[in-house]
């Protein structure tokens, strides 16, 4: 004797798409997953049985992917995953924290390309312990749209912070170098103690002028599998040294020996970058700690100073060329950070310690 899940599938062969009711007869499914179904309907729901057969499919997939739901009603699920994110859906499948079954995948539609959905699972058994999952996917072009005007904006807004910021860095001491020359001109003693400061001051223009190419150059991608822990210890026999003079020492809690695919002299950049500002923001010396830690499919690195730690109320402003904390700086140093990490699709944070100091991590 056929059991249910026979009978719909033979019912299914002959008549989709099917209603709600008649997937709500066929599977037992509740009342509230019906509903949450319906709640669903700017995305795409799908119904999948344990092996990854689409049982269901809202009519929503003809705005979005342009596909019938008779088309796709009976195939595996893997076969309309791009081959790339067939195993990273595998791997979510496995993680017990739903809050980490969220995440972006690429969905083929009807012209044979790719598209960005986002997507969210949940897992259900019926009383008679079949399980099925119920997927929902979201349409991210419009958003992807958006952003990418934001971004185009946002590029224009740094151009012109850039090049206001440009003036006044380097003003300042073309200023100070006029000055001089004049005093020079004029024939005035202490020659030496002028040249001594000149050429400070045409160095802090070369430092400006130095971190501007390194903005304005596309980054390069010479990506490789790395040891983070190898490029942390590199960065900790660089800057010891600098760091023993304020009576600071770097100390590196925890070896993570899990690779990352980053271009290594960018990311070590990043990690030079971060625990020089660590140092800097610290004048009564004390711990620098850098952990770094393996967590779910992430690869993690905190940089925690012992400084004065950061207003709450400028933390947002962290990044912006020519904003920074410190009496002297230009604030290229972070946005060179951010620069870098972005194109690495990896996160920055930044918050402030409960008792004292900031700690800034990476999550690659």
């Amino acid at each position: 004797m056929k059991n249910k899940k026979d009978n719909y599938v033979t019912e299914r062969n002959s008549k989709t798409p099917e209603s709600l009711k008649n997937i709500q007869h066929a599977t037992d499914l509740p009342d509230e997953i019906i509903n949450w179904i319906d709640k669903k309907s700017d995305g795409i729901f799908v119904l999948l049985d344990i092996v990854g057969e689409i049982l269901y499919i809202t009519e929503s997939i003809k705005r979005i992917l342009g596909f019938s739901p008779s088309k796709v009603v009976g195939l595996n699920w893997d076969e309309m995953v791009s081959s790339k994110d067939v195993e990273l859906a595998r791997r979510k499948a496995e993680l017990t924290d739903k809050t980490l079954r969220k995440f972006n995948l690429n969905v083929l539609n009807n012209d044979g390309n790719y598209v960005p959905l986002t997507c969210e699972f949940e897992y259900y058994r019926t009383v008679d312990k079949q399980i099925y999952v119920l997927v929902y996917l979201k349409d991210l072009t419009v958003k992807k749209e958006l952003e990418d005007m934001m971004v185009r904006s946002e590029k224009m807004n740094v151009a012109g912070q850039l090049a206001a910021g440009i003036a006044h860095e380097i003003r300042n001491p073309l200023t100070s170098l006029k000055g001089f020359l004049q005093l020079l001109q004029a024939g005035v003693n202490h020659k030496e103690e002028y040249f001594k400061i000149m050429i400070e001051e045409i160095e802090k223009i070369e430092s400006i002028t130095s971190e501007l190419l390194f903005i304005s150059k596309p980054l390069t991608d010479n990506r490789t599998d790395e040891i983070i822990s190898d490029m942390i210890n590199d960065v900790i026999m660089l800057l010891s040294p600098q760091a023993k003079q304020k009576n600071i020492r770097i100390v590196k809690l925890g070896v993570c020996n899990q690779t990352i695919v980053c271009d290594r002299s960018q990311i070590k950049q990043v990690l030079i970058n971060l625990v020089k500002n660590a140092i800097e923001a610290m004048d009564n010396g004390g711990e620098i700690i850098i952990t770094s830690e393996d967590v779910e499919d992430n690869v993690i690195v905190s940089v925690i100073d012992e400084g004065i730690g950061i207003p709450e109320g400028i933390l947002h402003k962290l990044g912006e060329p020519f904003f920074t904390t410190k009496q002297t700086g230009t604030g290229l140093g972070l946005l060179i950070t951010k620069q870098i990490l972005e194109a690495h699709n990896a996160n920055f944070e930044v918050s402030n310690n409960h008792d004292k100091g900031s700690t800034f991590k990476l999550v690659f």
